[in-house]
């Protein structure tokens, strides 16, 4: 059953013309999606964003009867719908401005896992490029990473599949709504990351049509959520080559497998290693490395019971990297409300108390 609020979260995602960043400009001018739809369009023009679409769109539009087939759909299927504001949605995702105001997500998988890597790559991949996929996730079994990809032919595939066998969660993220799959040759992948821990998550509503301008949507999310975006095998230009320029503006590390100079499955990761927009990935401990993760799976909880007890400053900012992980100066100066020199003080603690350290973009992560 959807609730009261959703519902009007629901109709504005549903609505032409208003993508997520207008969307929640929406929500914030008006107070809630609510008053959104009872605003008149000559004020919604006001709000910067809003076109004489988009505003004519809302005026226009009967929410009920707008979500009415999602609304069915929903009361029979195990598909949760979680908006933004939910404590369960992604927070890695949350970080971006252009993150959805909804989500639609089927499966079990935790969506803020401590450790999540995206793997992408090309739909006609190697033998070398599954080689490598393989072997990577493998030297990642101690760290039991939550892997993130788009359920594609090729590398995607590849990585679901590695991960199942090796027992990490899997989320396949989609370009379209759950009403359907796409390819239709991966029902049965799918059935059974949902089956075994896994999931697959998209902020498009059911009879969404398959469209290729979803794909780069699609994309943005599964770098979102990761701490880290991998590529494997892609030509210069494609969809993996999106997601990674997705990660350097999210400021995630971003992988990349060099090959051969005159493979065309190569040409994209060698330029992205040549332009330094991704580090030379041969192995899986090259990323468990360059992440800073160690095996001890119980992590930064265990370690809380070796350090000294924290001061009052120290554990708030503790608690926000917790549900905010790699948060930037900005963002732990926001949410702990500390001034820049009391913020910086507070972090050089819990850098020589081993807790946490910064990474590339001035962000930070616990260790």
């Amino acid at each position: 059953m959807i609730s009261a609020p959703d519902i009007y979260l629901l109709a504005l995602a549903k609505i032409d013309f208003i993508g997520p960043i207008t969307a929640k400009s929406l929500i914030g001018y008006c107070g809630s999606a609510e008053e959104v739809f009872r605003t008149k369009a000559h004020r919604l023009l006001k709000i910067p964003g809003v076109g004489e679409a988009g505003a004519r769109a809302i005026a226009n539009a009967d929410p009920e009867k707008l979500i009415q087939p999602d609304w069915d759909w929903l009361d029979t299927c195990p598909v949760r719908m979680i908006s933004y504001l939910d404590p369960s949605y992604p927070q890695r995702l949350k970080q971006i401005p252009e993150s959805p105001i909804l989500l639609f997500y089927r499966g079990s998988a935790n969506l803020n896992p401590r450790r999540a890597i995206a793997i992408v790559g090309t739909r006609k991949p190697s033998p070398y490029g599954v080689t490598m996929t393989q072997r990577i996730l493998d030297e990642l079994k101690d760290y039991q990473p939550t892997v993130i990809s788009g359920l594609a032919f090729g590398i995607d595939a590849t990585a679901h599949r590695r991960a199942l066998d090796l027992g990490f969660p899997t989320i396949g993220v989609l370009g379209h709504g759950l009403d359907t799959l796409y390819p239709a040759a991966h029902r049965k992948l799918a059935s059974t990351m949902e089956l075994k821990g896994g999931g697959l998550l998209t902020e498009f509503p059911i009879q969404s049509r398959i469209d290729k301008e979803h794909f780069p949507m699609r994309n943005r999310i599964i770098a979102a959520m990761a701490e880290a975006v991998v590529v494997i095998e892609s030509k210069e230009r494609g969809g993996s080559i999106i997601t990674a320029e997705f990660g350097n503006a999210y400021h995630r590390d971003v992988f990349a497998l060099p090959g051969r100079t005159t493979d065309p499955l190569s040409l994209g990761c060698n330029a992205l290693i040549k332009q330094h927009k991704a580090a030379l990935v041969e192995s899986g401990q090259d990323i468990a490395f360059q992440m800073g993760w160690s095996d001890d799976e119980s992590g930064p909880s265990r370690q809380m019971n070796l350090f000294q007890a924290l001061e009052p400053d120290e554990e708030a900012i503790y608690d926000i990297l917790r549900n905010n992980p790699q948060a930037d100066i900005d963002q732990l100066a926001y949410l702990s409300g500390l001034g820049s020199s009391s913020l910086a003080t507070v972090i050089l603690q819990l850098e020589f108390k081993g807790i946490l350290k910064s990474t590339p973009g001035k962000r930070f992560i616990l260790v």
